[in-house]
């Protein structure tokens, strides 16, 4: 009886929190800039790199195909001691609006975090705009983000990010866990509820970075130049924190191609939770991991009462049947409907990705960029 009113419980909170954020992403307009211009701020682009030889030429030439005037924006290629040939492909790209810095000091205790804060220091933009060395932007892109900027004066923005999908079972596994996160990321951030964003595509302005003395205390983990940055300007500026819904300021990136490395930015990602200040973020993902490890402890006990293996599959189906509208809505945003297909077959296999996640990044190491971090 015990169990039954846990799993009902779980699955009840679960459920409300679920519909929160599918109400918090239909509440959010998608954003149509007023009108075109000539004028507006000057953007500093910062693109934290290491061993990126073999993606940083394509991101160069898609910020090269902005609409926004040259003139009004510089890009900055912070290089983190690579490994490859990543400094002579940006050089061999010869672009006036191009700067290259090279991080300084000991490679083993380097960081996205330290690259970033170099970037800023040398960034002469009112706004500072992030990306990923493996991802490429649309010609509007900049554009869009001072549009907006201009609008609503935010301090910081986060905006959408997609993956590059080619329909193997691990990408569109990634795929459909990714534009789930997207859509949690925009509700939240939209019902100012608790806040997440991607690293991958981001705009605050430098006067905010400096407000906040940049990755001040949140610098001992190597992970967090994203979501911890963005608490910090949320508390000095809760109001200025802000969502750029907009199909024209997708960011494309590349799916892991291996489990293995797939694994590894996941853990990755989540090894930051604990440094999580904001406790709604805490608290929210608590939940989804208590809901998920649920189903283990079902199987489980299964063994010893039929019944809970019944219990568990009610469950699984209700779990997709709550999750069905905030994923199809996000799924059409993205233009990605036609992966829907996989989403209850893949069920229990993100249900076991979860837990094996959730354990292994407060308990694990990950190795990223050839560097083997905790």
């Amino acid at each position: 009886m015990f169990l039954l009113l846990l799993s009902a419980l779980l699955f009840a909170s679960y459920a409300l929190l679920i519909f929160f954020y599918k109400k918090g992403w239909d509440r959010l307009v998608e954003f149509k800039p007023k009108e075109t211009f000539e004028k507006g701020p000057f953007i500093s682009v910062l693109i934290a790199a290491r061993n990126e030889e073999k993606n940083i030429a394509a991101l160069l030439q898609s910020l090269e195909a902005q609409t926004y005037p040259k003139h009004l924006f510089e890009v900055i290629v912070v290089d983190d001691h690579s490994e490859d040939n990543t400094v002579a492909e940006v050089k061999r790209f010869g672009n006036a609006n191009v700067k290259i810095v090279q991080l300084m000091g000991e490679a083993a205790f380097s960081s996205k975090k330290k690259g970033i804060q170099k970037g800023v220091a040398c960034a002469t933009g009112e706004l500072i705009v992030t990306t990923d060395a493996d991802c490429t932007a649309p010609p509007g892109w900049l554009s869009i983000i001072a549009s907006f900027y201009l609008e609503n004066k935010f301090s910081f923005l986060a905006a959408p990010v997609a993956y590059r999908s080619k329909n193997t079972l691990l990408e569109v596994f990634q795929t459909i866990d990714f534009i789930t996160l997207q859509g949690i990321t925009a509700a939240s951030v939209a019902a100012h509820f608790h806040a997440m964003c991607n690293g991958a595509n981001l705009a605050y302005t430098k006067q905010a970075f400096i407000e906040v003395e940049g990755f001040k205390d949140i610098d001992a983990k190597a992970s967090g130049d994203d979501m911890l940055l963005m608490y910090k300007i949320w508390k000095k500026h809760p109001k200025k924190v802000h969502y750029l819904k907009s199909k024209n300021a997708i960011v494309q990136t590349t799916p892991m191609p291996t489990w293995k490395e797939f694994y590894w930015q996941r853990i990755r990602w989540a090894s930051k939770t604990t440094y999580y200040q904001d406790k709604r973020v805490f608290l929210a993902l608590l939940l989804i991991y208590l809901f998920n490890v649920l189903f283990l402890v079902l199987a489980i006990a299964g063994f010893f009462y039929s019944f809970y293996w019944l219990l568990a599959f009610v469950l699984l189906a209700a779990k997709a049947a709550a999750e069905a509208p905030l994923v199809y809505r996000a799924a059409v945003f993205y233009e990605q409907q036609k992966i829907l297909w996989y989403f209850l077959l893949l069920q229990p296999l993100h249900i076991l990705y979860t837990i094996s996640i959730g354990l292994l990044s407060q308990f694990g190491k990950y190795k990223w960029k050839g560097r083997r971090t905790k």
